[in-house]
Formats: structure tokens, C-alpha cells, sequence
């Protein structure tokens, strides 16, 4: 988790710093609903590459966003959902899902 330190000052740079990518968005909006494994996150997001997908869910597991179960067992299973922190995101993209569906209604 980052410091406060190393955070930026402005609270909107700090969130932007958190979750500014289009595929932790998009990684956020699912894990949101319901936790995921990997091979199905990387099926629902349509164009990311695995080392992307990896890179992003270590970087919102490392931040207290997201956690990562390991089950232990073979075939190897792990999980991915959202953390109570994480859930306060969920304002967030509600509220760019509903300017998504207004934006789209003006065009």
C-alpha cells in the first residue's frame, strides 16, 4: 500500500494515481458484482493482454483495492474480489456509468 508520502496532495490526482487506467476501471466494474478468477476477468476484458491484466491486479492488491484468494489446491484456483475499501469505488463508477448512459442519450 502506497504511503501517504508518496501520495499526491490533491485528492482527485490521488484516486486518478489509484485507479486511472481503462483496464482497472473495467476490472473494478466487475469484481464490484461478485469475486472473479483470473482466466475469466481475462476473458471479459475484451483486448487486455495477461501481463497487463497481471500487472493491474497486483497493483490494486498492493494499493488494499482488491485481495486475492489462493485456495490451496490442485488444479491451482485463485480469486480475485473487491475489499471493503474498494467498495467506497463503487459510488464512483456508479456515477460514470450513469454520465456513460447521459452522455450517450445527448449524441
Amino acid at each position: 500500500m502506497k504511503t501517504k508520502k508518496k501520495l499526491p496532495e490533491c485528492p482527485v490526482a490521488t484516486t486518478v494515481s489509484l485507479i486511472g487506467s481503462k483496464w482497472k476501471l473495467l476490472i473494478l466494474r466487475n469484481l464490484i458484482k461478485r469475486p472473479w478468477r483470473f482466466n475469466e476477468l481475462m476473458r471479459s476484458l475484451d483486448g487486455i493482454s495477461q501481463k497487463v491484466l497481471t500487472t493491474s491486479l497486483r497493483e490494486l492488491q498492493s494499493d488494499g483495492i482488491i485481495y486475492r484468494k489462493d485456495y490451496q489446491c490442485n488444479p491451482p484456483k485463485v480469486e480475485y474480489g473487491i475489499t471493503d475499501l474498494g467498495l467506497h469505488l463503487q459510488v464512483l463508477l456508479d456515477q460514470m456509468a450513469a454520465f456513460g448512459d447521459y452522455y450517450k442519450s445527448q449524441i
